[in-house]
């Protein structure tokens, strides 16, 4: 049941992905996150009131330590992971910034082990293995192959590794890729805590997603002319990402079903592993500006493996 959530995810995720670097070229990128995250509370109140009206008659058993649990993902997930994770894609495009999402699993493993005393089954450590050896496939650059093709038309170019500087990491990308990637992680790993305490799945999306609008209202200029720029923006990008919040918060009730089912590891590594949809989608939507290759491709056949090998 968990690993079936989980997989559903995936595939809610990457297609976000693909929806937002398509909505980037047509809309300010901070502004169509507060979109986004706007669409998140709204339509997750919508799908908690079919909850309440035909499943499970609006009984909440409050818990006070599950509420703040949850608004605390919403800090680490919906605010700083998906901002940072926004103006990655926006920088790398949708497939380097998916694949760099590598270190993530990584971190929520590690984090879970420390803070939850979570330990993996040597079955279960193999197949995750196996998994991020196949996303550290997906994600190398060879070396004639280092430049990096932004969302925003192609800017960013990687000349050398003698331009390295604070400067060029905070420029590139790749910085924001792993801050994403870390704050991702945390925000996945208080989840997992808050739906064994609480086991509220769509109202604990909910709290995440409303903590994170109001700290983005907060920090984001473009929250005050909202409305007013709203009327005169693309309709076509607000449309994009209007689907992209949609699709967001159904995917993190999803992951957040899931482990109440399956360990948090797992649950974040099967819906992180995006570059075996994104790679092959982004090849063919927009043209190999991701450069897919055969190790790209044996890469994607080995997370596909090791997923088919955690739900088997």
């Amino acid at each position: 049941m968990g690993e079936l959530l989980a997989i559903f995810a995936l595939f809610l995720f990457s297609a976000n992905i693909i929806i937002t670097k398509m909505a980037a070229t047509r809309l300010n990128l901070n502004f169509g996150f507060l979109i986004s995250v706007g669409v998140n509370v709204l339509f997750g109140a919508f799908l908690f009131l079919i909850y309440v009206l035909f499943f499970e008659g609006g009984n909440l058993d409050w818990n006070t330590k599950g509420f703040f649990l949850f608004m605390s993902a919403g800090l680490f997930s919906t605010y700083l992971g998906r901002w940072f994770f926004f103006d990655t894609i926006d920088k790398l495009g949708p497939t380097r910034a998916s694949a760099f999402q590598v270190s993530n699993p990584l971190f929520t493993t590690i984090i879970a082990w420390l803070f939850m005393g979570e330990k993996l089954h040597w079955m279960d450590l193999s197949a995750v293995i196996l998994i991020l050896f196949g996303l550290v496939l997906v994600s190398f650059v060879a070396k004639n192959h280092v430049k990096e093709i932004a969302a925003t038309g192609g800017q960013l170019e990687i000349k050398s590794v003698k331009g390295f500087s604070f400067k060029w990491l905070l420029q590139s990308g790749i910085l924001l890729a792993f801050l994403s990637s870390l704050a991702y992680a945390v925000g996945n790993v208080v989840r997992g805590a808050a739906i064994q305490s609480w086991n509220q799945p769509i109202f604990g999306g909910i709290l995440g997603a409303l903590l994170g609008l109001l700290l983005h209202v907060v920090t984001n200029k473009n929250s005050r002319g909202f409305w007013t720029q709203l009327r005169i923006s693309d309709r076509g990008g607000v449309l994009l990402y209007t689907i992209s919040g949609v699709i967001t918060i159904s995917a993190q009730i999803l992951v957040i079903a899931s482990m109440r089912y399956i360990p948090i590891s797992i649950a974040n590594l099967i819906t992180l592993s995006t570059p075996v949809i994104v790679a092959p989608l982004s090849y063919f939507l927009f043209k190999n500006q991701e450069v897919l290759t055969y190790r790209t491709i044996v890469g994607i056949m080995l997370v596909m493996g090791g997923i088919c090998f955690i739900v088997l």
